[in-house]
């Protein structure tokens, strides 16, 4: 029996906003407008942008500001979080941030929700992150809830902008506690399966069997994230994902070793330890190839993980191998092509 799921999935896309080798923070943003406008184009649902602090290679720790950065850049495509990291913040200046967002914007905002840190621990105290922050989430959701609905739960504070503006909230999340809480408070529930593959079945299963309606939500609704690295030739998808795949292990090792320098033959020797494998493991859902072999893997993708929308990580490393593989997905998945 074939699925509902597996017929076209929704497609988004998650821009990492990365600074790559010889770039810098100013022109990932203008990439971050090129890759949405042509998000636009090819008929993608919306981008979203996550809250990542004192990482060197990523240039959306201002999540907000680089929203409304693309939104006046584009015209249609909805633009949002994935996601704001919420014991980051007061819920009082969150909502504020994406009221007036969504005021300018009106019908184009997303705001989606985590409950890590997006940084390391010397960062969080930076931040004077409260080490106990993450416990009062849930708490937090609703508050953030009741600023964006009108109806505040703290007597006597309203957000302004912000009252009544209702931008639509999205529980994000790679573990069993985000799932059981969208599907409490009626929330659409995204899951991190790009990076943190291990859960994703068992929390989407879990999530649509407690999911209960809501004034947002009438029923259960998952996206579920994925890696993507089309390309007009299987060589040259292959060629662009071991780039990538080095990267990302580059990245880690950088953490722990500081600026110290790994040519591409001690990276691939590090992959075959099991350190490295871990690190590659994160990148398990990924779809790489031409056109075709992308799409059979992202609707079989959709399908297993009950998926009603993809959020796409395109990962090539340059602009335009990414803008090529946005283009080519879209025209194999959706049909779209300009």
């Amino acid at each position: 029996m074939t699925s509902s799921f597996a017929a076209r999935p929704r497609l988004s896309i998650l821009d990492l906003a990365p600074i790559t080798p010889g770039q810098t923070a100013a022109s990932s943003f203008e990439n971050s407008v090129a890759l949405a406008r042509a998000a636009e184009r090819h008929g993608y649902e919306r981008v979203w942008y996550a809250e990542h602090h004192n990482m060197a290679t990523i240039a959306s720790s201002a999540t907000s500001v680089l929203i409304g950065y693309v939104a006046g850049r584009t015209s249609t495509i909805r633009l949002g979080s994935g996601g704001i990291m919420l014991p980051n913040h007061a819920p009082l200046a969150i909502a504020e941030q994406f009221g007036t967002l969504a005021t300018m914007y009106p019908g184009r905002i997303d705001l989606g929700l985590g409950r890590a840190p997006g940084s390391d621990q010397v960062t969080m105290r930076a931040m004077r992150r409260d080490p106990s922050s993450a416990d009062r989430f849930p708490d937090d959701v609703l508050e953030l809830q009741g600023y964006l609905s009108g109806e505040s739960r703290v007597p006597g504070v309203q957000a302004t902008p912000g009252a009544g503006t209702d931008v639509p909230l999205y529980i994000l999340g790679s573990s069993m506690f985000g799932a059981r809480l969208a599907a409490a408070f009626g929330l659409p529930y995204a899951f991190a399966s790009h990076f943190s593959p291990g859960l994703l079945h068992q929390a989407v299963a879990l999530y649509r069997r407690e999911f209960t309606p809501s004034a947002q939500l009438a029923s259960p609704y998952v996206i579920a994230g994925v890696n993507v690295i089309a390309a007009a030739s299987t060589d040259a998808a292959q060629l662009q994902f071991e780039r990538t795949r080095r990267n990302l292990v580059r990245g880690f090792i950088a953490r722990s070793a500081g600026d110290a320098q790994y040519p591409d033959d001690q990276i691939d020797a590090f992959l075959t330890t099991p350190e490295g494998a871990q690190i590659a493991s994160m990148l398990r859902y990924t779809a790489v190839g031409t056109p075709d072999q992308v799409r059979d893997y992202l609707t079989s993708f959709a399908d297993e993980a009950q998926a009603d929308e993809l959020i796409i990580a395109h990962q090539s490393m340059q602009i335009d191998d990414r803008l090529e593989s946005v283009a080519l997905t879209a025209g194999a998945v959706l049909g779209v092509s300009v």
